[in-house]
């Protein structure tokens, strides 16, 4: 039977393979158990734990509901119960019963339907509380007249006290449900981690046992260093880099060697792979060259710094150009509608320029008025900050820019400026830039966008480039609507003037019509008038 030979190289490789087979068994493992973890945490998170915490809320508003009712019975000048008994009607219960809603809509039917069941019970439970209760004990006089409060002391507990009792009572059952799926939930995960980290330590072992072995046959089959590095040298005057070396341990000139070529071998390593990720456009690639004099690797830093600049002013212009082709689709797309056009800008600015926020301010110039620019549209801004808000020129730096005429860019932002809301809190943007919308010389309105990261120079010369077609398709659509509207007025006039021709028209047909029986009848007269003659 012939003997299989494996060279040094191949038997590495197959050990490498075996050690990448298990850490890739390993890192498998533990990514479906992780991201089974993580979907068991976010469901408690983000749906059990809300849903048992606001089943519980909604039983404790019902609790309230049947004692400030109960006071409002039994203590006439307890305005404060009152006062909470009506907000709880208007403001607390709808909202509690919207985020059940939105929870239960991941509920299973069976408690989603009981939860709908109960919000009937709890609408005729306010229904009864509002008409029997609230409207009817609304003075003093009512509260003196004796069938009037006993008919609603009669409704207490008759009505008001057995319901909320049932009510609790169904909210109990589902707050258990929530908090038995809750604790599946952490027997799950608990479950679940136990066997990582079983399955971790086999696999460990197994690793470690499958080193031992690769290292130990490697090592045997290692058995002239002479020739070895004999090899490494041949390799290298044909220009070949071995991809592994072996250091060989031995005081005299043969591990001096050892050691010189290691480092040869490296330092080419090394050299070769920065070349290599240069052509491969990787020009944020490090190197240290292997000494002052390396005349290959200086060479190779300096033209990575070059083609590094260069590849950033093709990406900015490229970037740039895109970007103008983007948006003057979209300004040749919505020429109707200011509102339309300048929410779509907002929105799509916001996006390639990867800010965090923006407004779109537009001035307005009303007849018999001065100037004053509105918030017309906005992405990711609290609009109530411009409700009803008129922007005067030079008000602010919106107002600033406006009557400057230049971009403002803002690094240093006052505090409470603006503020960006997220998921993982509320935080004042580091920049903010702001550019007026000129076109013939006249400002039509203001970009206002801000964000977290600096914007770069191109970035910001962009903004500024496609701030004067905005300016120019904001004037055109400004026009457009003015047209619109005279165009509106005057089909209007006309159909009035339509209007009272026909009713001119059916006049004079009728005057005519009086104008012809007249003369009928003084026809007539005149012919009776003479054979009156003729009769004397």
């Amino acid at each position: 039977m012939r003997e299989l030979k494996i060279s040094i190289g191949g038997k590495i490789f197959i050990g490498f393979l075996i050690l990448i087979f298990i850490y890739f068994l390993s890192a498998s493992i533990s990514y479906i158990t992780l991201r089974n973890n993580n979907k068991t945490i976010f469901n408690n998170s983000d749906q059990i734990n809300p849903s048992k915490d606001a089943v519980n809320d909604l039983t404790l508003l019902v609790t309230k509901s049947r004692m400030y009712t109960i006071n409002w019975v039994y203590q006439q000048k307890n305005e404060e119960d009152k006062n909470a008994l009506k907000l709880l009607h208007s403001t607390e219960y709808p909202q509690l019963r919207a985020t059940i809603a939105t929870l239960s809509n991941k509920w299973k039917p069976a408690d989603k339907k009981a939860m709908e069941k109960i919000f009937i019970k709890i609408d005729t439970l306010m229904n009864i509380e509002n008409k029997s209760i609230m409207n009817v004990l609304l003075s003093f006089d009512n509260y003196q007249d004796a069938e009037t409060k006993f008919n609603t002391e009669g409704t207490i507990e008759g009505e008001i006290v057995p319901q909320s009792n049932i009510i609790i009572k169904d909210l109990e059952k589902i707050s258990n449900i929530k908090k038995a799926e809750a604790l599946q939930g952490e027997k799950e995960l608990v479950k679940s981690s136990n066997n990582l980290i079983t399955s971790n330590i086999i696999l460990f072992l197994i690793s470690a046992i499958a080193g031992i072995i690769i290292s130990f046959f490697t090592a045997r089959s290692i058995t002239n260093p002479i020739n070895y590095l004999k090899g490494i040298v041949l390799n290298l005057s044909n220009g070949e880099l071995p991809e592994k070396l072996k250091t060989i341990k031995s005081k005299d000139e043969v591990g001096e060697m050892s050691i010189a070529v290691e480092k040869l071998v490296d330092g080419l390593k090394g050299t070769s792979n920065f070349a290599e990720s240069i052509g491969n456009g990787n020009y944020n690639a490090e190197f240290i060259p292997l000494s002052d004099n390396d005349t290959l690797g200086n060479s190779l830093i300096e033209m990575r710094n070059n083609l590094q600049r260069v590849s950033k002013e093709d990406k900015s212009r490229v970037w740039a150009t895109e970007g103008l082709a983007k948006f003057g689709d979209i300004l040749r797309s919505h020429t109707n509608s200011i509102t339309m056009l300048c929410e779509t800008l907002i929105t799509e600015l916001i996006k390639y320029t990867n800010s965090n926020q923006g407004a779109v301010f537009i001035v307005n110039e009303a007849e018999n008025e001065d100037p004053f620019m509105t918030l017309v549209a906005c992405y990711a801004w609290d609009r109530k900050k411009f409700i009803d808000q008129k922007i005067e020129i030079g008000e602010g730096l919106v107002g600033q820019a406006w009557q400057e005429k230049d971009t403002l860019y803002i690094t240093d932002v006052p505090e409470n400026y603006i503020t960006i809301t997220s998921g993982l809190g509320e935080a004042n943007p580091t920049n903010i830039l702001i550019v007026p919308l000129i076109f013939n010389e006249k400002v039509q309105g203001v970009i206002e966008i801000a964000g977290f990261e600096l914007y770069e120079d191109h970035e910001i010369d962009f903004v500024q480039k496609i701030s004067e077609n905005i300016a120019s398709t904001i004037s055109t659509v400004k026009t457009n609507e003015t047209t619109k509207v005279l165009l509106q007025q005057s089909q209007e006039l006309t159909e009035e003037m339509r209007a009272q021709e026909e009713e001119m028209r059916q006049n004079m047909e009728e005057l005519e019509a009086t104008q012809e029986e007249m003369r009928k009848n003084e026809l007539q007269y005149l012919d009776e008038i003479k054979e009156l003659k003729k009769k004397k």
